[in-house]
């Protein structure tokens, strides 16, 4: 028996010589037309002060790369979760972290690895994050539990290997996920694929669709003055819809060719903004520059009509590493002083 729902094909299959009958097929099809997208956001309500000030729930997840193994065969990555606080000018950001993490856990991998987290985005009503060594797209249950949502493949999808995933924002109800966007290269810079350079887009029932972005991530280049052999390195990229913008903020650049020794001291403080289609691009500078210490993630603070910025940078300096996060108006403007968070790589940020 076929059942068409609105683009969706469902294959009913009798089971031991019993069908499905219509009353059950009519139940089937308002499930299936009632599954709307879900727009909350964010997900817990914000706190209002007398003085006007409003705060928010944020959380921020942990890319913990080879430490991500336990002892017991399991993987995990650390969430923290705090308070963002913004005056009702909009000139003072203040956040306050909880003191203890909490550790996700999963015992799925890819050659000995995984939970290497990249970001944070709410989709659908539910907050999701993905593993840069698996591909896989997961969600983060209310109870901390992480539940295999959506598998990415690298490059055009056709490769066995999970896609590299750093950055996750939500554009007209599908989540879109992207990679480094500069060619995968050896540790001296010769190119070997340009996997990276593709994005991913989810719908919130679990379809994906692989786009090439080589164009894309290459126009951005050309106008930084940053082509070959000179690259950017993304890992922290939104989409406005009040400004119908792209937003990027590079974690590193260079005009020469990439090392991996070198990279650690190209992080960058450049902001671009694009129009949906990639034919107008404009480039400017949030704060001062650290060459060690780049964007790894950012979301426009809610009410801020996306004016407003919270940013997290990752530092891997010789061994060294840390993270930080950091406020800005998107004219550059710093509304709260950059300090640092701990010890280990913070890489995704979100109102939850």
């Amino acid at each position: 028996m076929l059942l068409v729902l609105t683009g969706i094909v469902l294959i009913l299959v009798s089971y031991k010589g019993s069908t499905i009958n219509d009353q059950q097929c009519t139940r089937m099809y308002y499930r299936a037309a009632t599954n709307k997208y879900n727009s909350t956001y964010p997900l817990t309500s914000p706190v209002y002060s007398l003085n006007g000030d409003i705060s928010f729930r944020i959380a921020i997840i942990s890319d913990l790369d080879t430490s991500s193994k336990q002892s017991d065969g399991s993987w995990v990555s650390h969430m923290r979760k705090g308070w963002l606080t913004i005056n009702k000018e909009h000139s003072k950001v203040d956040v306050k972290l909880d003191e203890q993490d909490l550790l996700l856990h999963s015992d799925l991998s890819l050659k000995g690895r995984a939970m290497e987290l990249s970001d944070l985005v709410v989709f659908n009503g539910k907050l999701y994050t993905c593993d840069d060594r698996t591909g896989m797209v997961f969600e983060i249950t209310q109870d901390n539990r992480v539940v295999p949502f959506a598998v990415l493949n690298d490059g055009n999808g056709h490769l066995s290997k999970g896609f590299k995933c750093e950055w996750m924002t939500v554009k007209d109800e599908i989540m879109w996920v992207g990679g480094l966007g500069k060619e995968w290269t050896s540790t001296k810079g010769v190119v070997e694929n340009l996997n990276p350079q593709w994005t991913k887009s989810v719908g919130y029932l679990g379809d994906v669709q692989h786009h090439n972005w080589v164009d894309v991530y290459n126009k951005l280049r050309k106008f930084g003055g940053f082509e070959l052999p000179g690259y950017l390195i993304h890992e922290a990229v939104s989409w406005s819809a009040v400004y119908n913008q792209w937003f990027f903020l590079p974690r590193r650049a260079s005009r020469e060719v990439y090392t991996e020794e070198d990279d650690e001291q190209r992080a960058t403080n450049i902001l671009f903004r694009s129009d949906e289609d990639f034919y107008s691009i404009e480039m400017s500078h949030l704060g001062p520059q650290h060459n060690t210490r780049g964007f790894s993630s950012f979301k426009f603070v809610p009410g801020t009509k996306d004016s407003v910025i919270i940013a997290l940078k990752s530092e891997e300096d010789k061994g060294k590493i840390a993270s930080y996060i950091v406020a800005y108006r998107i004219d550059g403007t710093n509304l709260m002083k950059e300090f640092k968070i701990g010890e280990l790589k913070y890489e995704g940020i979100e109102f939850i």
